[in-house]
């Protein structure tokens, strides 16, 4: 059995409290432990601030957050409007660079893919994208 809930947020950076309270208490309410709930907020609040910061550029749009609890694992479908931008062919920085030959940013997606099990992107059927977040609840990951 899925359960699932969708919210739209406006896309600022000022939502995103709002978008973590959304999902905590959603995935709470799912059954998801400290540690995988921890990983879900955090992976969110990056690609949320993404879409924001870099989809958007601060200019005005909305993000659509989908939460759906499937057998033993918490999805959420992060779909927006801004410009079509894979965030899944981004390749990840080199850690082994010394800090001050780092360019600056950049981390958010490595942090990302490293908070959730699956990560996914798709141009949705109206021409927007679509990230999928997965996280296992049935490990203590």
């Amino acid at each position: 059995m899925s359960e699932r809930f969708i919210r739209q947020f406006p896309a600022k950076l000022s939502m995103l409290v709002e978008i973590r309270r959304y999902v905590e208490d959603t995935a709470a309410g799912f059954g998801a432990n400290d540690s995988a709930l921890l990983d879900v907020v955090q992976a969110v609040d990056e690609s949320a601030a993404n879409i924001i910061m870099h989809g958007y550029r601060g200019g005005p749009g909305t993000i659509d957050v989908e939460i759906r609890r499937e057998r033993d694992s918490l999805t959420v479908c992060l779909r927006d409007r801004a410009p079509l931008f894979d965030p899944t062919r981004v390749p990840a920085p080199d850690l082994r660079l010394p800090l001050d030959q780092r360019p600056l940013g950049g981390m958010g997606i490595y942090l990302t893919r490293k908070f959730v099990d699956e990560l996914a992107y798709r141009v949705t059927p109206e021409g927007g994208n679509e990230l999928t977040l997965r996280k296992s609840l049935s490990s203590g990951q």
